[in-house]
């Protein structure tokens, strides 16, 4: 597995990061079990970084990866997150000592007095974000966490919070049919010697060896509610990726394999974090960090996918909820 440094002072890491949501059953159920399993395939295939949160099925996730790390001391950097409060409504608190409770329970069921990388989850709009910095700076002077990063903020946030001190990771969605970071945030990110952490790059399983059917959804999977896997957009969605995955196929790789490495060749700041709790699709996921793109191949994949083409918003109203829009 080729590796990539995690921002400007981090650990070096797996190129291909595990997001670990699917372990709480954000796409259906799971079981204990399969995750470990997954873990324990991580380790052989070179994927190093696990990212978890607390509020990944309420920190079921966070259990579950610390359950594993127990009996595997230091073969992964982890990174957790903080900030968002579900019950009873959702809301954000970025405030000193909700953060700091926030990261002793999610240290507590990793099992662990430190995290590689901790993250504001959602930022609290209302609290500067230079005063947030500050709280984490302090997080990291007493040794609890080794750097922090945002999710889902704009460049401008990223500028900011960069002035005060450098901010190891943003966390944001990007793949192939969401690319609204390009309008900013990947280029500000590589500029400010900051990692750029892909979540999503498998567009939530719209690239895997068979397209997802939403009549077949769980209870409780996100993308019930997803308006790109909802009519009228989700037929158009599935006709475009198909051209892809036959495209995949006569390129001689698995989808999935395919979009991973078209996100790495994004940067070399890129580090994806596809989200699975089978081996399988584990072993097709790390299989995109060896292959080697070149130019008629971008060409290619972008004539078939060019930038725009999914049908619907990423999110629905709820869903977008603390996401901070920018361009």
């Amino acid at each position: 597995m080729q590796q990539r440094r995690l921002g400007r002072d981090g650990p070096m890491v797996g190129a291909v990061g595990l997001g670990a949501w699917s372990f709480a059953g954000s796409y259906g159920p799971a079981t204990v079990e399969e995750s470990h399993a997954t873990l324990a395939a991580a380790l052989d295939l070179g994927v190093t970084h696990i990212d978890t949160s607390n509020r990944y099925g309420d920190g079921i996730s966070e259990e579950i990866v610390g359950a594993f790390i127990k009996d595997h001391p230091g073969r992964f950097s982890i990174a957790t997150k903080g900030g968002i409060i579900n019950k009873p409504v959702r809301r954000f608190d970025n405030s000193p000592d909700h953060l700091r409770a926030e990261l002793e329970g999610s240290l507590r069921r990793l099992g662990v007095e430190h995290v590689d990388l901790y993250y504001i989850h959602r930022r609290e709009q209302a609290r500067p974000i230079e005063e947030v910095v500050e709280t984490l700076v302090r997080f990291r002077q007493e040794g609890k966490i080794g750097g922090f990063g945002f999710s889902e903020i704009a460049p401008s946030s990223l500028a900011r919070a960069t002035a005060v001190h450098p901010v190891r990771a943003v966390q944001n969605e990007y793949s192939l049919w969401t690319r609204q970071v390009e309008l900013g945030l990947l280029q500000a990110s590589e500029r400010l010697g900051t990692s750029f952490v892909a979540f999503s790059p498998l567009a939530r399983g719209m690239f895997a060896d068979t397209l997802p059917d939403p009549a077949k959804f769980s209870v409780g999977d996100f993308r019930v509610a997803n308006p790109r896997f909802n009519a009228p957009h989700f037929e158009e969605n599935r006709k475009a990726v198909g051209a892809f995955l036959q495209l995949a196929s006569e390129m001689g790789h698995a989808p999935a394999s395919l979009a991973i490495a078209w996100t790495l060749a994004r940067g070399k700041h890129v580090i994806p974090i596809p989200g699975t709790r089978s081996v399988a699709h584990l072993r097709q996921n790390a299989a995109g960090a060896a292959i080697r793109l070149n130019d008629a191949d971008l060409k290619a994949i972008e004539a078939v996918l060019p930038a725009g083409f999914a049908h619907g918003p990423r999110y629905s109203e709820q869903q977008f909820v603390g996401i901070e829009p920018y361009c």
